[in-house]
């Protein structure tokens, strides 16, 4: 499963470098889940599941040169790395309280040769400074996913989408959603891929460009 089979048919604007670069990420990742479980030991479809699941959130919203990035809970790099890829001059940030896998995206990173990443050992809320945008996957609900960041966002983004979080989930959302009280909008990931894996991913796009409604 290759960058140009998976990835290049919904990204035909990607160079020769970029998708060579998704390859490495998908090796890499396979190498490494052999010492260290980053994605569960049976999921051999790193590029579907992982990479092009990440770029997902690039049919939603494309970053901005200068935008600044933070991916929580990133494990072996996903989504933050194959979105570095897609946005070279965008600034990503990715973070995890789980040491081993941070070493695993500091190598990853350097293998992919990326310079717009810096690999955080933290958890959310320790992480200094203040982002347009929160990227994750499902690393809880999002009620309770929001107060671990919402004071990292920044309250002005010139790219035109709210500033706020892109949140990669499966399954029915309504319940969760309905938990929260800001501005939510969901974009279905079947709507850009036919495979089945797709079939109840989606990106959710949490505003937080303005305070929280009781």
């Amino acid at each position: 499963m290759t960058a140009r089979e998976w990835v290049l048919p919904h990204f035909p604007n990607l160079t020769a470098h970029q998708l060579d670069q998704l390859d490495i990420v998908a090796t890499e990742i396979a190498s490494w889940n052999q010492k260290i479980n980053v994605i569960s030991r049976k999921d051999e479809a790193v590029m579907e599941r992982h990479v092009l699941h990440s770029l997902g959130i690039a049919k939603v919203h494309g970053f901005q040169p200068a935008t600044r990035v933070l991916d929580v809970g990133t494990g072996g790099g996903f989504p933050g790395i194959p979105l570095a890829i897609m946005f070279p001059e965008t600034s990503f940030v990715l973070c995890d309280s789980i040491g081993k896998k941070i070493k695993v995206v500091e190598a990853v990173t350097e293998a992919a040769g990326l310079t717009n990443v810096k690999a955080i050992h933290a958890r959310a809320e320790e992480v200094e400074g203040h982002f347009e945008f929160v990227v994750s996957r499902a690393v809880t609900r999002l009620a309770a996913f929001i107060p671990w960041v919402e004071a990292k966002v920044r309250s002005a983004n010139p790219s035109g989408l709210a500033p706020g979080i892109l949140y990669l989930k499966g399954g029915d959302l309504r319940e969760e959603l309905a938990e929260v009280g800001q501005t939510t909008k969901v974009h279905p990931l079947s709507r850009w891929f036919a495979s089945e894996f797709f079939e109840t991913k989606a990106v959710v796009h949490v505003d937080l460009s303005k305070p929280n409604i009781p």
